[in-house]
């Protein structure tokens, strides 16, 4: 199974330029299709670093493109010989843009269910910048995600800014459009808020890897007893369906009821499994007779502490057959 999706030549997410040169222009030439051309390269050499902004605040693929998309056609309509750091121009259009969708998905709230963020495959995303060092790529598991929820907008912003890319306050404030000195506040803040169930839950790599097939095993085989030997006294299921599939729209607390429950779903049926790369730790996806599930961990004192399982349909999309 190959995961896709909307993507460009590099197979990242794309702004859409098709058909604004007719055949023989340059991109040098002076006309307002050779400046979109022109607008969209310059974009593009500093998408993998927009689009990781985009989705580690939005959680989303879609909504993160549509974001991009929206940058592109501001970026179309400034003077850009004026912009001297069009990486720092560009990084504050795509945070400004991505705070207005986080304000107005907040004053909405009609989510059914748990929200967890879309699974990205991220074993080769060299769209997804950066994913280089531990914290980066956890700045981006399911886990930290989640916990992100806590935040308000421009809190998860700063917070993404630094944690993420390092950026120095300055730019953050500018960014956000706050002081240096609140920005700093605002991190300190953040980082406090989600601290220490971050650190619980931080990625790693070797037990999540040792530890996904041996509950998969278990869970496949129905297997109470083996499930108990992989799990926390005190594990936690967030299930994420929208509305759409069934799951719980609850949290699932405690040993015995996550063994039953993940025994329940994958015993009964005939799942294809395919362990990938989800948001940088180890991960699944499950399918069966037209079901597509993800699935990762959080992992603690050597068994799994937390389990991100995400059944929304509209989320899985990457993940589907192509026809």
């Amino acid at each position: 199974m190959e995961p896709h999706r909307r993507a460009n030549a590099e197979g990242a997410p794309g702004v859409a330029v098709t058909g604004l040169c007719a055949a023989g222009t340059s991109a040098n030439d002076v006309s307002p299709a050779a400046g979109a051309v022109d607008a969209a390269e310059q974009l593009q050499q500093h998408r993998p670093m927009l689009f990781g902004v985009a989705y580690r605040l939005l959680g989303s693929v879609s909504e993160a493109d549509d974001v991009l998309q929206d940058a592109f056609l501001k970026w179309l309509n400034v003077e850009r010989d004026r912009i001297r750091e069009p990486r720092r121009y560009l990084t504050r259009i795509v945070t400004r843009l991505a705070i207005d969708r986080l304000q107005a998905r907040a004053a909405q709230n009609t989510y059914v269910g748990s929200w967890l963020p879309e699974p990205v495959p991220t074993e080769a995303a060299s769209w997804l910048d950066p994913l280089e060092t531990s914290v980066q790529r956890d700045s981006v598991a399911t886990a930290t995600m989640h916990l992100m929820e806590r935040l308000d907008p421009v809190e998860r912003a700063v917070f993404v800014l630094r944690q993420a890319f390092e950026l120095p306050y300055a730019e953050i404030a500018e960014t956000v459009e706050r002081t240096a000195e609140h920005c700093r506040q605002l991190h300190r803040r953040a980082s406090q808020r989600i601290g220490q169930d971050r650190r619980r839950f931080r990625p790693s790599r070797r037990e999540h890897a040792r530890l996904l097939e041996r509950f998969l095993e278990a869970a496949r085989d129905g297997d109470l007893a083996a499930l108990r030997t992989v799990l926390r006294d005190d594990v936690v299921v967030w299930s994420d369906s929208g509305g759409k599939a069934r799951a719980a729209r609850n949290a699932v607390h405690g040993l015995d009821r996550v063994s039953r429950f993940f025994a329940g779903i994958y015993s009964r049926n005939t799942f294809a499994i395919t362990p990938i790369e989800l948001n940088g730790s180890p991960g699944a996806v499950l399918q069966a007779e037209g079901t597509t599930h993800a699935i990762t961990f959080a992992v603690a004192d050597d068994v799994i502490s937390g389990v991100f399982l995400v059944v929304n349909p509209d989320k899985l999309t990457a993940f589907q057959p192509a026809e």
